[in-house]
């Protein structure tokens, strides 16, 4: 295995998020346009085969773990053959996907089988009228046997990525949390963030990590210290013999850059080195691709890419930043 490649802050960036495709079957409230996104045409968004080979670039210099993200990865045709071709990658020795859920019923089974290990499973609310009116098209229902099916699958541990919203869903995080008691779930509570479609209305419904896990132990009881394998952020607890897990992502209140271990690849084959990249400083891998980079080549992009990672994000010291769609790089 390759080592990681170290950054200027001394991070060691071993984890790569793959967006497939810009498009989703839902329209977060938070996330899209009621009306969707404008969807890149099929000439723009990197072929299965431009990934795969991009994986096995950045496994080269010291990716050593692939998350799928969307848009919805699940929309994409034929996404389980891409699991293949990067479970085949020497290397790369955990991909997950982060999914909505709606779908994964249907492809739970076959994504493990070619190797996919983990899911994240985005649900916001445990109300079948709320759920509605959050992602605008979905049903709970389909999202909850998603959940089921990835658990008989083995994709395992599964994580439930909740974003708290005020005034939207905050009365519900202590019924979340009693999922872990009864239900075993690894339930993970995520400050809304300042991009995209949340960036125009974040510090309306902005609820911190600290508030939440207040509204829990009022309920629940003082939280105890808990552990979780994985590459993200979280901070884990857990209540008192719960048999899953609390976790808060904490952007805003406790941001996490200093051990920010990633890149991102875009649908469209833009590479950026953090979740808040400019347009203007996205690294263009399809061009270099499509243009006959070798793999020299393309190794160095990703270096480029490594050495250009910010300290920080920075947002409390500016406005909303102008970059892209949660939709299009997958959070």
């Amino acid at each position: 295995m390759a080592t990681p490649c170290i950054d200027h802050n001394n991070r060691s960036i071993n984890y790569l998020r793959v967006s497939v495709t810009d498009r989703c079957n839902l329209r977060c409230v938070y996330c899209m346009p009621a009306e969707g996104v404008p969807p890149k045409t099929h000439d723009e968004v990197l072929r299965y085969e431009e990934i795969a080979r991009l994986v096995r670039v950045a496994a080269g210099i010291g990716i050593s773990k692939v998350r799928l993200t969307g848009g919805e990865p699940l929309v994409r045709r034929g996404l389980v053959g891409l699991v293949a071709l990067i479970a085949a990658t020497p290397g790369i020795d955990d991909i997950s996907m982060t999914t909505n859920g709606t779908l994964l019923a249907q492809h739970a089974a076959d994504l493990a089988r070619a190797g996919l290990r983990r899911v994240n499973v985005s649900l916001d609310t445990l109300d079948p009228d709320r759920f509605r009116a959050v992602t605008r098209l979905g049903r709970l229902e389909d999202a909850l046997a998603g959940i089921r099916a990835a658990a008989d699958a083995g994709l395992a541990p599964i994580k439930i990525n909740v974003v708290v919203m005020g005034g939207g869903n905050d009365d519900e995080v202590a019924a979340f949390a009693r999922r872990t008691v009864s239900d075993g779930w690894n339930v993970r509570f995520i400050e809304v963030m300042p991009i995209g479609e949340g960036g125009q209305s974040a510090a309306g419904h902005y609820v911190s990590s600290a508030t939440i896990r207040a509204a829990i132990e009022a309920e629940l009881g003082p939280l105890e210290p808990a552990t979780l394998p994985g590459n993200g952020p979280a901070r884990y607890w857990r209540v008192s013999g719960a048999p899953g897990t609390i976790g808060f992502i904490s952007p805003i209140s406790q941001h996490f850059c200093s051990a920010c271990n990633r890149l991102r690849l875009s649908a469209d084959g833009k590479l950026l080195p953090c979740l808040f990249t400019p347009s203007e400083s996205e690294i263009d891998l399809r061009t270099a691709l499509r243009g006959g980079a070798d793999d020299a080549a393309l190794a160095g992009l990703f270096r480029r890419a490594i050495a250009a990672k910010p300290d920080g994000h920075h947002l409390d010291e500016r406005a909303v930043p102008t970059c892209r769609r949660m939709s299009s790089v997958g959070g």
